[in-house]
């Protein structure tokens, strides 16, 4: 049997196990005479996809059969010729009319269904639920159908009947979207969860008490926040209240599954009231943040930007829950929840990913406007970034700030159609009906056991007051805030609900708030289930890394025997993998290296430092869209095999029961990925995580990144971070976006000593300093501008001796030329100084001193000052860069490098030589380049200008 033809019936929705006897009989009519059966089923049978791409009847007709036997057909009966049995085939064709029906309730019905609980959306009845659009009328709505095998939990059933449950499955207070899904398995499971229940939970007294506390809690805090502080801002959760009873449903039903760990990333809107009623932060410490008193001693943050951490117990043990810290970009902080929460999974060892949870509550204009949440969506299921299933959570306001037009809030009909691009299942509730919402919790928790995949549950509510407790949202929504302050809270109509059901009686529910209210005034925890001794096994454990700084004492040498004999390992091939032709010759050459036939390049001297970690126990994860090759085809870390394509990776072959070595080609982003990598390294302690760019400017790409994580992340939240990006960045005359990494914007962000920013020139520099940002217990981020055109630059090499027994040098001086000689002293960094010493070698000039600045930040003051010691009876010093005058590190570091030089010397005055300022990163044309680079190479060596 063919898939093609399999997916091909079941995707058309005319074929199932009870009508596959009419079908069979009219698809055999057809094949005798395709002018004997009805034009839709001729163009439906042509239509049909067969093994050779072409219109064979007799291949076709073989598959068919042999469906219809798989279904468990009898096909004993005689065939009913053309023009016969008349009565039967329009009783079989109303059987397949009614099938269509039940599909297009299937595909439709969430168009129709009750999710707005301010009921201003404007609902047409699709037109493929129309009783006519079947060739069905009202006659027929008495008559016994069958109805297939996803059947409601029973075999037949009046049209009429059927219809009803139709409708309440698909059209009440849920709309499901599953008919885009194209996995068959997954598609029948989830209609056959929806259907057999009639999307109707049946709860019981003790549980529905339960929803009714969490939303006495939810509606409990904001009511006690606005009476306490009032017209400050709080982005309250009023409206969308069964947010709470969602989340608290959703972590006992992971946690019964065995979850350890659920991470957890929010925007703004109901995320104090998170704190308090979900994660268990006292209300005390939440009411001292709205008195602003100041809690940490650096910038801090906004109390609704917070994160926090707690212990809860649940059905299957005790879980931790994190919630992610996050700034007002509102998507960016679901690739970092990825990220932390693929490290928690590798430490467990959690392939599956079912011990460590990611949830993503977002907003329904962000959730369609933010294009990260797309590049979040797509690496969902790759390699490199997958983390079992998200659950996405949309707290849907049906307004973004003031816009609520649908034709200016977005293109698609709904906020969550990017998730169908992965074929998530949506489900949309009515947030007025809090026991629909934990039916589609946990049926949503259940997939994701089941399926490993995302799924996206969209909370439809509203905003009680406007964007913030300040503004006046009557202004641009008047009719939508008519019918909110008309409209009884969430908390009030379940109360009624329940009070009419004979659940709780008014008095108890007037009590239960009273009772919540009393317990904050007190200041107690009025999260359910927190742990009061959590278990420390379920954290992180920082500790180690806290407190040091940039002084902290670390060795990065190596013994060289044993650098020798790992440089052979990790240069050898196994038998039986063929390696490219140029691949072979890195290898070959390598093995010089190893040998010291050869001098070490770069691409060596970085595998080294990953093998030597490797062999020393620290873990490497390394991403970025050309990694394993290297854009340059430097790095070759991956072996792809000629036979067959199988890949053989030598650091991963470094010693038994090694730890990690991960290495992944991203798919082509960067800000989601770079997000993702921040996460994993504020999740992973030790070890070594590296982001590399395929240019250095493709960073302009996660730019939010990089401002309100990398370089901010310590200083507001104290999250320590030893990401390393790599950022090849050099000017090679390959135009503006291939020669800048933009390094005026890091040098622009630092301050406090939040990053390092380093140009290593050589190839023992960069083994040292990838070396020393693991070992070194300092735990802050390292921003590397790494090379394009010294890659393989015949000065730029370097021995085993210097990688074995050396250092990362943050200052290089020129012990080349006689003091007494110069008559200047040239500053620089980066790829410049081979154009400088090259020119001054062709020259023959012995009277220009070239220093090498290899860390521009922190600023190694001492280190220059040493350097410039020996001509210090030289008043001409300049400082010479490739970079535009109003780019590179000039603007950002001329007054350090202009205080140490007037240290050294009081008459010196630092100048500037290089590019004139360009709103361009770079000229385009490789004669502008090269004239440029020859004019400033040129003025910096003239000592009589």
């Amino acid at each position: 049997m063919q898939e093609s033809v399999m997916e091909a019936l079941w995707k058309t929705g005319h074929i199932s196990g009870s009508n596959a006897a009419y079908v069979e009989e009219v698809y055999e009519s057809y094949l005798q005479d395709p002018a004997s059966v009805p034009e839709q089923w001729r163009d439906y049978f042509d239509q049909l996809p067969t093994v050779n791409g072409g219109m064979g009847s007799d291949v076709r007709h073989s598959e068919i059969i042999e469906y219809f036997e798989l279904l468990g057909r009898n096909r004993a009966r005689p065939m009913v010729a053309p023009g016969e049995g008349a009565e039967n085939i329009a009783h079989e064709r109303k059987q397949v009319e009614v099938v269509q029906l039940v599909n297009a309730y299937r595909l439709s019905g969430h168009q129709k269904a009750n999710v707005d609980p301010l009921n201003l959306r404007t609902k047409k009845a699709p037109q493929d639920l129309d009783l006519a659009f079947h060739g069905l009328n009202a006659a027929d709505l008495d008559s016994v159908f069958q109805t297939g095998d996803l059947s409601f939990g029973y075999k037949e059933s009046s049209l009429k009947g059927l219809i009803a449950d139709l409708e309440k499955t698909f059209c009440q207070n849920i709309g499901a979207e599953v008919m885009h899904i194209t996995n068959y398995e997954e598609r029948r499971w989830l209609l056959q969860r929806l259907e057999s229940s009639r999307s109707t939970p049946d709860y019981g007294a003790k549980f529905k008490r339960h929803i009714l506390s969490r939303l006495t809690a939810a509606e409990g805090l904001e009511r006690h926040l606005d009476s306490k502080y009032p017209g400050t801002k709080r982005f309250g959760l009023e409206g969308g209240e069964s947010f709470i009873p969602l989340m608290d449903t959703l972590i006992n039903r992971c946690g019964g599954y065995g979850a350890k760990e659920m991470v957890i990333g929010m925007a703004h809107r109901g995320r104090l009231n998170t704190l308090v009623n979900i994660l268990g932060k006292n209300p005390t410490a939440l009411f001292s943040e709205f008195e602003g008193k100041k809690l940490v001693d650096t910038s801090g943050d906004v109390k609704y930007h917070q994160g926090f951490s707690s212990n809860v117990m649940t059905p299957g043990g005790e879980m931790h829950l994190a919630l992610a810290f996050n700034p007002s970009h509102l998507e960016i902080v679901s690739p970092v929840v990825e990220g932390s929460v693929r490290a928690r999974q590798d430490r467990r060892d959690d392939t599956r990913g079912n011990k460590v949870v990611p949830v993503v509550i977002h907003g329904d204009a962000a959730f369609a406007g933010q294009g990260v949440v797309m590049e979040t969506f797509q690496m969902s299921q790759t390699r490199a970034y997958k983390t079992g299933g998200t659950v996405h959570i949309v707290i849907n306001n049906q307004v973004g700030f003031t816009t609520s037009r649908a034709e200016d809030a977005r293109s698609t009909d709904y906020a969550t159609d990017v998730a169908k691009m992965i074929e998530a299942p949506i489900f949309h509730v009515n947030g007025d009906d809090p026991e629909a919402v934990a039916y589609l919790t946990n049926l949503a928790a259940d997939y994701r056991n089941e399926f490993g995949k995302d799924v996206v549950l969209d909370l439809v509510c509203y905003r009680r007051r406007g964007h913030n407790e300040t503004d006046e949202p009557s202004a641009t929504q008047p009719v939508m805030y008519k019918a909110i302050r008309a409209h009884k809270t969430t908390r009030t109509l379940y109360a009624e609900q329940l009070v009419n059901e004979g659940v709780i009686s008014a008095e108890d529910a007037e009590t239960m708030s009273n009772d919540y209210r009393a317990a904050l005034d007190r200041g107690e925890h009025v999260a359910h289930g927190l742990v009061s001794e959590p278990d420390s096994s379920l954290f992180v454990d920082w500790s180690p890394y806290i407190g040091h700084d940039w002084q902290t004492p670390y060795d990065s040498t190596y013994p060289l025997k044993d650098l020798q004999a790992l440089a052979e390992q990790v240069t050898s091939i196994p038998d039986g993998v063929q390696v490219q032709r140029q691949v072979a010759k890195i290898y070959d050459d390598r093995r010089k290296m190893a040998g010291g036939a050869l001098p070490i390049n770069w691409g060596m001297a970085e595998t080294l430092a990953y093998a030597t970690l490797l062999k020393q126990d620290y873990a490497v994860r390394l991403t970025g869209q050309d990694v394993g090759r290297g854009t340059f085809s430097h790095r070759h870390a991956v072996v792809h095999n000629q036979k067959d394509g199988e890949l053989y990776v030598p650091l991963q072959n470094v010693k038994e029961d090694q730890p990690a070595f991960d290495i992944y080609d991203s798919f082509l982003s960067e800000e989601a990925v770079l997000a993702f990598e921040y996460g994993y390294a504020t999740t992973t302690p030790s070890g070594m995580v590296i982001w590399e760019a395929q240019f250095g400017d493709f960073a302009n790409g996660a730019q939010v990144v990089i401002d309100q994580f990398i370089t901010s992340g310590e200083h507001k939240w104290q999250r320590l971070c030893g990401l390393t990006m790599l950022l090849p960045h050099g000017y090679e005359g390959q135009g503006p976006e291939h020669s800048s990494a933009r390094l005026e914007r890091f040098m622009q962000l630092c301050a406090e000593h939040n990053i390092q920013v380093c140009i290593p020139t050589t190839p023992a520099q960069v083994y040292h300093l990838l070396r020393r940002q693991a070992i070194r217990l300092m735990r802050r981020p390292l921003v590397v501008m790494s090379p394009k055109w010294i890659l393989r630059h015949k000065l730029a090499t370097s021995s085993l001796e210097e990688l074995a027994n050396g250092t990362f040098l943050s200052v290089i001086g020129d012990d080349a030329v006689d003091p007494k000689e110069t008559k200047r002293v040239v500053l620089c960094s980066g790829k410049v100084y081979y154009h400088l010493y090259e020119a001054r070698e062709e020259r023959e000039e012995k009277d220009v001193a070239l220093i090498r600045i290899e860390q521009l930040y922190p600023f190694p003051e001492e280190d220059i000052r040493v350097a410039l010691k020996a001509f210090a009876h030289i008043n001409d010093v300049v400082w010479c860069q490739e970079e535009p005058m109003n780019q590179g590190a000039w603007y950002a570091s001329q007054h350090r490098m202009r205080r140490v030089v007037e240290r050294v010397n009081e008459d010196s005055y630092l100048r500037y030589v290089g590019r004139s300022s360009s709103s361009a990163p770079a000229a385009g044309y490789m004669s502008t380049h090269l004239d440029e680079l020859n004019k400033f190479v040129s003025a910096a060596l003239d000592t009589s200008v």
